[in-house]
């Protein structure tokens, strides 16, 4: 069921974004509202912990779900009314405090449901039902299609009813006989405390922030300027199921690598580093042959030929989005991977994920502003480029330094220890 909630919430929600500019709202509408989105997911994943600690993981995951529904509905206003990317941008907003919301609720109940055995079934499960969402969401094109938007509309909403048929986790018996019991966040007091120590302990992560901020920058490009720019919705749609499938495939791919125990662990970090390399100057040098050839004024001009999948044109820039697709599920794969290689105290390993997730909401909600504001298309592609290059040179000595054939058992650095408010330690 919880995957079946991210199945029609931000699984449906990653089709439509990957459709560019949604298929319906004019790009600088869409821009903007993932910059709003991002900036408010930013902050709000710092206090979803403790809102989760109150209401619980079953309440906050229905009002993170919430968030989908209001941003998916706004598109099918765009149909209704014109004039309405206020409403667009604003529910993008709402939606990054929503996702904040929901994320935390879903870490909580996937770490919670599974006893030792079952963890990896468990979330193999989860992660096949949700990526779904965006295969199955890329299969129908939304376009101008009112009726489709509202197939669209109802799907998020069933999502946000499910957690309503969902037993409380405390209610919860699993098969070996023991209670669910749902993992306590930290305060967000404590977790901005957490934060700094984490840093101290283990500066080094310092290297992974440009690899960090990349990891959600090429999107803008992808979707909005090359996707929602040169294709017609016909192609967009086929191009973004391709793209999901893509994913994981890429997932697995490096993965595997990654997993490849004949192989030492360090070979096997810089293996997978190399392969990114290889795969961020494959796609941008093939990409930037396209790229040259269209500008942001001559897609708005009239007359402009959008290209659809029966063109002859079609077959290579198609192929390319399949490698953009398989680049990125690599980057995300390969960027949890190093964290996990650097630790194996859960307390420091969650401070860490949380710097990935704010830098890199950081990043995106900067580069969608750019978009809304016009900036030329290469010079996005260039910063596209230019970025991943520089997050894997500087991940190149974080890997030299860190990555050790064994992670060696850190001590749990305790944030009991925060001068001003040892109370907070009661929310570990």
């Amino acid at each position: 069921m919880l995957g079946f909630v991210c199945f029609m919430c931000p699984g449906l929600f990653n089709a439509l974004n990957g459709l560019g500019a949604g298929g319906q709202v004019d790009s600088s509408t869409s821009a903007n509202a993932n910059s709003a989105l991002y900036a408010t997911f930013a902050v709000a994943a710092f206090f979803a912990g403790s809102i989760n600690n109150v209401l619980g993981s079953k309440l906050t995951l229905l009002l993170g779900s919430c968030g989908y529904a209001l941003y998916i509905g706004s598109y099918l206003a765009v149909n209704i009314h014109e004039n309405v990317s206020g409403f667009v941008i604003g529910a993008g907003s709402v939606l990054g405090v929503c996702a904040g919301l929901l994320w935390t609720a879903q870490g909580s109940l996937m770490l919670a449901y599974p006893t030792e055995s079952q963890k990896g079934m468990f979330i193999a499960i989860f992660w096949s039902i949700f990526n779904l969402g965006g295969v199955v969401g890329a299969s129908v094109s939304l376009g101008q299609n009112f009726h489709s938007t509202i197939g669209f509309v109802i799907l998020t909403g069933i999502g946000v009813l499910i957690p309503l048929l969902m037993v409380d986790p405390h209610k919860v018996i699993r098969s070996d006989g023991t209670r669910v019991t749902t993992p306590r966040h930290p305060s967000w007091k404590t977790e901005f405390w957490g934060l700094w120590v984490a840093l101290r302990t283990d500066p080094y992560i310092i290297l992974l922030f440009p690899m960090f901020f990349a990891s959600n920058w090429f999107y803008t490009w992808q979707f909005n300027d090359f996707n929602g720019a040169i294709f017609n919705i016909r192609a967009r749609s086929l191009n973004n199921l391709v793209y999901w499938l893509a994913q994981i495939i890429g997932s697995v791919s490096i993965g595997f690598l990654l997993d490849q125990h004949r192989l030492s662990r360090r070979l096997r970090a810089f293996s997978a580093w190399c392969v990114l390399l290889v795969m961020v100057f494959v796609v941008h040098v093939w990409a930037y042959f396209y790229q040259k050839n269209y500008t942001r004024e001559q897609i708005h001009s009239k007359g402009f030929h959008e290209i659809d999948i029966y063109d002859s044109e079609y077959t290579g820039r198609v192929m390319l989005f399949i490698f953009c697709g398989l680049l990125d599920a690599m980057w995300q794969t390969t960027a949890y991977w190093m964290m996990g290689a650097m630790s194996n105290d859960p307390a420091k390993l969650a401070h860490f994920t949380g710097f990935y997730k704010s830098i890199q909401s950081a990043g995106a909600a900067g580069i969608w502003r750019g978009d809304a504001v016009g900036l030329p298309y290469m010079n996005i592609f260039i910063s596209t480029w230019v970025l991943l290059v520089a997050g894997l040179v500087f991940a190149l000595p974080m890997i030299h330094m860190r990555v050790q054939e064994t992670s060696e058992d850190d001590e749990m650095y305790d944030l009991e220890s925060e001068p001003s408010d040892h109370a907070l330690t009661s929310n570990r």
